[in-house]
């Protein structure tokens, strides 16, 4: 009887071993931020039109940041996008 060395390992590791662990997070992270920011714009009945104008920047900027899969995304525009919807950014390592 063969063993399956994958039985009882856990995603993180096999996506550690694939070596986009770090890739993965970051998409993911960037997909909760999006969520939270449109959910957020929602519940103010901001348009995106009127969001950018509250952050500073233009639409086609606040798009990228909308969009979960771009993960290039400065701080400064977290922050921006953050504040836009009366909320504070909070980032801490773990």
């Amino acid at each position: 009887m063969t063993t399956n060395p994958y039985i009882g390992s856990s995603l993180d590791n096999l996506l550690e071993e694939d070596g986009i662990l770090d890739e993965v997070e970051a998409i993911a992270l960037k997909r909760v931020l999006a969520w939270q920011v449109s959910q957020a714009m929602q519940e103010k009945g901001l348009t995106k039109t009127e969001m950018a104008q509250q952050m500073h920047t233009s639409r086609a900027s606040l798009d990228r940041f909308l969009d979960p899969e771009n993960t290039s995304v400065t701080l400064n525009t977290m922050v921006n996008a953050a504040k836009a919807v009366g909320k504070r950014l909070r980032i801490e390592l773990a």
